[in-house]
């Protein structure tokens, strides 16, 4: 397939770096990992992880947390 769509984003430098590091190792490129996350979107019809905020640990106690 004839790819033809330009996307320009803004991303932090570190995260990107980071994620070529890590995308390198596994033979992809940016742009073919980006596309794979778009075709994911599109096959689930969401994100296709889980988006949200972390959980406490269990073992943590919040009430006997002290300013120090």
């Amino acid at each position: 397939m004839q790819k033809s769509a330009t996307l320009n984003l803004r991303v932090d430098p570190e995260v990107k770096q980071s994620a070529e590091s890590v995308l390198s190792q596994l033979g992809l490129s940016m742009s073919t990992a980006v596309d794979m996350f778009l075709r994911q979107v599109s096959l689930t019809g969401g994100i296709p992880f889980r988006v949200a905020l972390p959980e406490a640990p269990r073992s943590v106690d919040v009430d006997a947390m002290t300013d120090r």
